[in-house]
Formats: C-alpha cells, sequence, structure tokens
C-alpha cells in the first residue's frame, strides 16, 4: 500500500470530496481497518465513534461513496477522499453534509463586542451596557424595538436597515450579558427549520414554522 497514515494518533479525519464537482461532502473518522476497506473496496468505509464499529457510507441509503483517489495532508494524518457519490451524502438528503451557511457578519458582531467587553476603555459603549446592567441593556433593547416598529410603519426603508442594526447590537449585548451565544441560537433556529410540522396558527407555533 503505497499510502500510510499515521494511525498511531487514533482515529484520522476523512474528507470526502466530489471528485467532479470538486464539492467538499461530508467529513469523517477512520482508524485503520476503515482505511483497508476503502481502499480494498474501492467504497468510503468510517469509524462510527458513537456507534462503536464501522460502517460503510450509504450502507442503509444505497447511497455508496465510490472512491476514485485518496491523498494525504503533509502530516499524514488526514485522510482526502475524491469520490463520485451514489446519490446524496448527507443523511437529510442534500447532497453535501455543508449546508448551513455561517452568518459571518453576525459573528463578527459577537467577536467584537466579547472584544470590547474585556478591554478597559471609558470610551466603550458597549462596556457601559455591560456595567449598568441587564436592565439598562433590556431598556435599550426595547426602546431599538419601538424604533423598528415605527420605521416599518412609516415606510421608512433606510430607517427600517438602520434601526434593524442598532436592534441586532444591542440583542447581542443582551446575549453576551446572559451568556448566550449566537451558535446556540442558530442550532435552534436550524433544529426548527427541519421540523416535519405544519404551521397552524399565529403562534401556534413559531417552533413548528
Amino acid at each position: 500500500m503505497a499510502l500510510k497514515p499515521d494511525f498511531s494518533k487514533g482515529l484520522l479525519p476523512a474528507i470526502l470530496q466530489d471528485a467532479t464537482t470538486q464539492q467538499v461532502l461530508m467529513l469523517g473518522y477512520m482508524n485503520e481497518e476503515a482505511f483497508e476497506r476503502t481502499v480494498n473496496d474501492g467504497v468510503a468505509w468510517f469509524y462510527s465513534r458513537s456507534k462503536q464499529r464501522l460502517w460503510k457510507k450509504g450502507e442503509t441509503s444505497g447511497h455508496t461513496q465510490q472512491v476514485v483517489d485518496i491523498r494525504l495532508d503533509c502530516d499524514d494524518d488526514t485522510i482526502l477522499l475524491f469520490v463520485h457519490p451514489q446519490g446524496p451524502t448527507c443523511h437529510t438528503g442534500s447532497q453535501s453534509c455543508f449546508n448551513t451557511a455561517v452568518p459571518y457578519q453576525l459573528q463578527q458582531l459577537e467577536t467584537t463586542i466579547q472584544q470590547r467587553a474585556s478591554e478597559q476603555s471609558d470610551k466603550s459603549y458597549t462596556q457601559y451596557l455591560l456595567a449598568e446592567g441587564k436592565e439598562k441593556i433590556t431598556k435599550k433593547f426595547g426602546e431599538e424595538a419601538f424604533e423598528v416598529v415605527i420605521a416599518a410603519m412609516k415606510n421608512d426603508r433606510s430607517e427600517l436597515i438602520s434601526e434593524s442594526a442598532d436592534l441586532l447590537y444591542h440583542l447581542f449585548v443582551l446575549l453576551h450579558e446572559q451568556g448566550v451565544t449566537i451558535n446556540e441560537v442558530e442550532s435552534l433556529l436550524s433544529a426548527r427549520h427541519n421540523t416535519q410540522n405544519n404551521f397552524k396558527g399565529e403562534r401556534q407555533d413559531i417552533e413548528n414554522w
């Protein structure tokens, strides 16, 4: 075998990439036996950390991954498989498991607030709000929410955009004060998006949108 991954470190990450489109499809993990089966069978095998056993990708769905090339990184501890997918790769039915777009600007805002909170500056509005505490932050958030409503009622598009930006900022300050991250919020949004329930009323329920 020409390729010699370094399994001395334990399980190795294995990335599937579509050989035709170059789309990254998924990330799994291999032990030495899974790698050898992949090489010998010509389809992707992995080691399931949750089930503690080998599994062939597509063993239940039939959507196997035909391997056309295998490469290692410079440290021989990450495996890249170029494949021809025989159907969707993700268990959700999507071609790739990497479908969730990261809200970069929101994460950047979260990072900025975290940085401001750790700095020592009398000119930081973020530090001022955090020093004043939850009552001040929630009051400002409520005021900004009202401003958004007013802008919408006036059909003032420019003002609506501006006030919405202010609202998001104060929301993120509030989340930081409460120890909540945007990833936690996004995880809940993703779960709600994937629910199979139908919307049946104004409030019954946003959880089932």
